[in-house]
This record gives structure tokens, sequence and C-alpha cells, in this order.
């Protein structure tokens, strides 16, 4: 029998320590992913009679303490259950979007603006990060062309820049982030057009925990997971393809957009399979995460390896 040494193991093939000690505490009842799914949740705000997109998958979610526990989120911490612990700090309350740039009506929308600017549905994801791991997460939110068709933006306006904030009060663990900060994305504007790109208030019928990006994040599930900024405190309309955190930090790894592509391998890692939080086994990774009949038309005739 083979024995690999931890070094000669991919870091995409080790299953989350917290996922795999839960499962090892749940096997020992009845259904793994059912005694999940019952765990306790914070009593958090929620958002009653939404309709369900159509964008929606039909695949399992993965489990609410799953989603809310296991986080990337640098500003509270490197380690994947770091937020959940340190997050608590981050004040929702008030918050303010900026929406500005290349427009003719640039405005500051308050959060509960945001939340009124058009109907709130419930949308079933699929996301895939580039450690190798995947999810499945019934968002609450809108497309983003929402809130910018009401800034009306110019012929000048080519790509969407996004800004977090960072208060280093609120986010003392900011400083050990190892990445420049504030975290910065952005997208092409045909891309934030997309009726897939969504603008995010929530999750499971709740407000989002901040951990997951409250109060506003983007959720953009044909692209890795570092693409769906979290939460949002400027939005800026532009000329050029704007900075992004870590094509900042590494752009070899990181490309600016950074579709999910089995056949475009990380350069530590294979990108050609990936595993569910809770499950054993890997499955293949699809093109755009199977978001292709939706997104594909946008890239027709690039080079998907140059432009990564």
């Amino acid at each position: 029998m083979l024995i690999r040494k931890p070094s000669s193991i991919r870091s995409s093939e080790i299953t989350p320590r917290g996922v795999y000690l839960n499962r090892r505490q749940l096997l020992s009842g009845a259904a793994a992913l059912g005694a999940f799914s019952g765990l306790a949740r914070p009593a958090l705000a929620k958002f009653d009679g939404l309709a369900k997109s159509k964008y929606s998958t039909t695949e399992p979610e993965t489990p609410y303490q799953v989603v809310t526990s296991y986080n990337n989120y640098y500003e509270f911490g490197t380690a994947k259950d770091q937020p959940a612990k340190y997050a608590g700090t981050l004040r929702t309350r008030p918050w303010t979007v900026s929406v500005e740039g290349e427009v003719a009506k640039p405005r500051v929308f308050d959060i509960d603006e945001i939340l009124k600017l058009a109907p709130l549905e419930e949308r079933i994801y699929r996301h895939r990060c580039v450690e190798g791991w995947s999810i499945v997460v019934p968002w609450v939110g809108y497309s983003l062309s929402e809130i910018l068709k009401r800034v009306e933006p110019t012929s000048e306006a080519k790509f969407v820049a996004f800004q977090s904030l960072y208060d280093r009060k609120q986010m003392p663990q900011g400083v050990y982030a190892g990445i420049q900060l504030p975290y910065v994305e952005g997208l092409r504007m045909d891309e934030a057009m997309n009726p897939l790109a969504l603008l995010c208030v929530g999750l499971y019928g709740d407000v989002l925990p901040n951990q997951d990006g409250a109060p506003v994040r983007m959720v953009l599930p044909w692209k890795y997971g570092f693409k769906s900024i979290k939460s949002i405190v400027k939005i800026r309309l532009v000329k050029k393809q704007p900075p992004s955190t870590w094509n900042i930090e590494n752009s070899h790894e990181y490309g600016f957009y950074s579709n999910v592509n089995p056949s475009v391998d990380h350069p530590r890692w294979s990108q050609a399979t990936e595993r569910r939080l809770g499950d054993f086994f890997k499955r293949p990774t699809q093109m755009f995460n199977g978001y292709g009949n939706e997104v594909a038309q946008m890239y027709a005739g690039m080079d998907l390896r140059k432009y990564f």
C-alpha cells in the first residue's frame, strides 16, 4: 500500500479539518448531513415570502453550519474557522454603498434602500473555491444590474470595480492578512450586467452573517469564490480594467477573470475535480461551474488559458 508523506499531498486533496471532525462526530448518529443541518442556528432577521429564482440548482444544499463556519475572510483571520469567531466586531448598521464613476446619476445607497431596491429572491447556486472545495448555498438578493441601471452607466463604463470595508478597529486581524487591504475586485461590464451576477443580502432565508460578508456582497457562481467580494462599501464604474486583490498579490496564479475552468490548473494543484464540503468523494469540475448556458457567450473567441 502506498502511503504518501504529508508534503506530497496536495492541499486540494485534504478534507477540511472542521468538516472531518464534524463528520466523525455525526456519523455516530443517523445521517451525517441530516444531523448537521439540524444544529441550532443563531436568531437573525428573516426574509419572508421569497420567490425561488429560475437560476436555482436542484442539488442538495450544503448545511448552514458548514457555510457559516468555514469561511475565507482575511480581514477576520486567515484560518477558515477564524471569521466565525472574530467577525462579531463588524458593525453592519449604519451602512452605505457608494455607486459612482462613469455614470450619469451617482448615488449613495443606504443598506435599507438596497434591501427595497428590487424584489428579493432565493437563488440556490453552486460554488467552486480555487482551493478545490465546493458548496451549494441558497442566497438572497437580486441581480447587480438592478442597482447599476439606477445610476445610468455612460458609454465610457467598460468595467465595474468593487471595494470592501476595511476598518482596523473592527477588523484587528486584518494586519495579519498578508494581502493589501481594503479588498478590491472587478468585473467587465457585460459580466456585471449578466443576470447571474447577484447582489446578495442574505442566505438560507436569513440576513447575511458577518463572516459571510454582511450586510451586502457579490455572488458570482461561474467564477472562483474569491471573486465574490464581501462587505461592499463602494462600486465604481470605470473605463479600464480595475485591480483585483489576488491578481495584485500573485498574477501568475490568480487571473482577473478567474472563471471556473477544469482544463486550466492552478500552478500548485489541479482544478479538474472538486470535493463538496461534507462529502468524501470528489466529483468532476464543470466548465463555468455548470453555468455555461448563461455565461459562455461572453467569452466567445477568447483564449481562456491566457485570460484565466
